[in-house]
């Protein structure tokens, strides 16, 4: 794979105005089509491991996906821990392969999460492994996370900017109106509250629950201080739409590979789609 750390590469977004895709993988087959996709485009990705993940499989088997169906691409790889639990997770997942960690302290009251934050960062920096933090809690269910829209809020730009300060992360997922899982109704991004908090920190911003946000608020998104954009439930509705129509087109196979293609192909789709619209296509 392309060496290549999380923070040069988000920072190279920041300069060059575009988004790296962050999409999550759950098995090795959605692994292939999200590298394919971004060998095609010749675009940088990030691939994503989560809570769900890690519970059915731990780290070492997508970890190991990644390195091998990955060992022959040319483009910037990044394999990153998505909402880490825990500061010993963080670490697992460092000793594991990780190239990038998240730890998601946003449940905790804001002294707690600096702390707990600056500690993993502290152990990240001196391995050279970057850091996400995330400030302000968003909306939705993914993995184990649940968080009630009216236990959500926005992250506050000057206390964003304290967070920063206090803890060195290298990006921040900042709750700016979207939210995890499938939208109820049209969401709307606080862009002005996004061009503030990057313009405080001067770091990378990182827009979570990116399935569903309409494209011209996603490049406005991208304009205004975003560099990385999770995907998650866009790619799981199409891979497993992808093997329901395989089941109905070939009920009668055995082999189980037709159909989890068939999903990876669709699912593969909507990452080349993305890598279009965050405008890294090329990028690499």
């Amino acid at each position: 794979m392309n060496r290549v750390t999380a923070k040069e590469l988000l920072n190279d977004a920041i300069s060059r105005k575009y988004a790296v895709g962050a999409f999550s993988a759950h098995n090795a087959e959605m692994v292939q089509g999200i590298l394919e996709a971004a060998r095609e485009e010749h675009s940088p990705v990030m691939i994503q491991i989560g809570q769900r993940a890690i519970r059915n499989s731990g780290f070492g088997a997508l970890i190991n996906a990644i390195r091998w169906y990955g060992a022959e691409s040319d483009v910037p790889v990044i394999i990153h821990l998505d909402h880490g639990s825990s500061y010993e997770q963080a670490i697992q997942a460092i000793q594991s392969g990780c190239t990038s960690v998240m730890f998601d302290g946003s449940h905790y009251d804001l002294s707690t999460n600096i702390s707990i934050t600056r500690d993993v960062v502290r152990a990240a920096h001196a391995v050279g492994i970057a850091v996400e933090g995330e400030l302000g809690k968003i909306p939705g269910v993914e993995d184990d996370l649940s968080v009630d829209e009216k236990d959500a809020y926005y992250t506050d730009p000057e206390q964003a900017f304290y967070f920063y300060k206090e803890t060195q992360v290298d990006s921040l997922a900042a709750a700016i109106g979207s939210a995890h899982g499938l939208y109820k109704s049209m969401p709307k991004l606080d862009i002005s509250r996004l061009r503030e908090i990057s313009g405080l920190t001067q770091i990378p911003v990182v827009l979570h629950g990116g399935s569903g946000i309409p494209d011209d608020q996603i490049r406005q998104a991208v304009e205004n201080g975003v560099a990385k954009i999770n995907v998650d439930t866009e790619l799981r509705s199409a891979y497993t739409q992808g093997v329901r129509e395989a089941l109905q087109q070939f009920g009668e196979s055995l082999d189980v590979f037709t159909y989890a293609r068939i999903g990876a192909d669709r699912m593969k789709q909507i990452v080349v789609d993305k890598i279009r619209l965050f405008g890294s296509k090329g990028k690499a």
